[in-house]
């Protein structure tokens, strides 16, 4: 049931981004009740794992996985629209790859347990940490698929707001870039001294006298 829920939230993403492109601007503003809906589906397919007992490496994967495809089409969707600067794009799909590829390399552990430092635990899988991420992600995404509806169907409103309205687009852009690396680079850099660690081990078994 976990899974088909996580199913449902990739489904519900492909139409989001149909009616962004295809939907009159005036219709626009209610396709922030389905991008709404992506996002709490993202809470609801774990409690119902673990409700039901459904707990394992593939759902936690899965989930990760739905979440990349999620927020990496939206950042590409609103490059495409003009809405934020291609760089934005590329600082989330880096960190996608790098950070997924790397947690590939500990087979039947569950991702977020593959941190070992406690500031790593805290910022990579504390409850609080990654529903912030979460919710800034989300906050962003709402407002900058505002934007242009407003613009196009309430024009009065946009010329008298448009400075502060834009300010905030830029305020939550950078807070969920600095949260993106805050989460992110704990992984590469722990996986880094990991790796390290093993080699040097490896060496100096290697050259040891028996």
């Amino acid at each position: 049931m976990a899974n088909l829920i996580t199913m449902l939230r990739l489904v519900l993403l492909f139409l989001f981004v149909v009616w962004v492109y295809q939907a009159p601007a005036q219709w626009q503003l209610a396709n922030l009740a389905v991008l709404a809906l992506i996002f709490v589906l993202d809470s609801v397919d774990g409690f119902v794992a673990r409700w039901r007992g459904e707990t394992s490496v593939f759902g936690a994967v899965f989930d990760i996985a739905a979440d990349r495809v999620v927020e990496n089409i939206l950042w590409l969707v609103l490059v495409d629209l003009g809405q934020v600067p291609v760089w934005v794009a590329i600082v989330f799909l880096t960190r996608s790859f790098l950070v997924d590829s790397l947690r590939s390399q500990e087979p039947g552990v569950a991702p977020f347990d593959i941190m070992r430092s406690g500031l790593g635990r805290f910022l990579v899988k504390s409850s609080f940490m990654r529903f912030s991420y979460a919710f800034v992600k989300f906050l962003a995404f709402a407002w900058l698929f505002m934007l242009t509806p407003v613009a196009n169907t309430y024009p009065e409103i946009w010329q008298s707001h448009h400075g502060w309205l834009l300010a905030m687009a830029n305020g939550l852009i950078y807070t969920a870039v600095a949260l993106c690396l805050a989460r992110g680079l704990p992984v590469l850099i722990e996986s880094l001294l990991v790796h390290l660690h093993l080699q040097k081990s490896s060496s100096s078994h290697g050259t040891g006298v028996g």
